[in-house]
């Protein structure tokens, strides 16, 4: 059983050769411009850079592509409500896999679900003072994101938005609010095979 698994593995591999590369991985990264969305009395004040690095990989199909992405992401905005005013990072694991359609050999355009693991967060006072948030009770939170790339050679240029389905923080100082995070996001890549 084991000398079949490695049999159809090393076929797979050389059909991707013959066949333009059925499966690509490599890094990624890149940068993004993220902010918060917040209800129950606050607002939605300036948006953060952040930034976020990883790995891909591309399974090439017929018609479409599959594209999985494993990144650290940091990330953040601010909110206010009327009396203080707050900057918050997120730490987090994000998970997008991308469905794709190339146009020609150099176009393409994708979206997919994400999700992302908050496994940091924090928040700081206008005045200075940090404050540990406690992650919402589902660690996961869901979004989706969309967007087009090209490929030149091996590298791979992506403009995406990411919009939230689920809550980032469940609670600010014990008061319920409702924040969720969007972004625009610009990536680098290199597939290495």
């Amino acid at each position: 059983m084991k000398n079949l698994a490695i049999v159809i593995l090393l076929t797979g591999l050389f059909l991707g050769e013959v066949n333009g590369q059925v499966l690509s991985i490599g890094p990624k990264f890149g940068v993004s411009q993220g902010d918060v969305h917040v209800t129950d009395g606050f607002q939605g004040d300036d948006s953060k850079m952040g930034y976020h690095l990883g790995l891909f990989a591309r399974i090439n199909l017929p018609i479409i592509y599959l594209q999985p992405e494993v990144l650290y992401t940091n990330t953040g905005g601010s909110f206010s409500n009327n009396s203080f005013n707050y900057d918050v990072n997120f730490d987090r694991l994000d998970i997008p896999v991308m469905v794709g359609m190339k146009l020609g050999g150099l176009f393409r355009f994708q979206a997919g679900p994400v999700a992302s693991y908050v496994f940091n967060s924090d928040m700081v006072a206008r005045n200075g003072t940090r404050t540990s948030i406690v992650p919402p009770k589902e660690e996961f939170t869901f979004g989706y994101q969309a967007g087009v790339g090209i490929d030149i050679g091996n590298f791979l240029l992506d403009l995406k938005y990411e919009g939230a389905l689920t809550n980032s923080i469940n609670n600010f100082a014990q008061v319920p609010t409702d924040q969720r995070q969007n972004q625009l996001i610009v990536s680098m890549g290199f597939r290495l095979f």
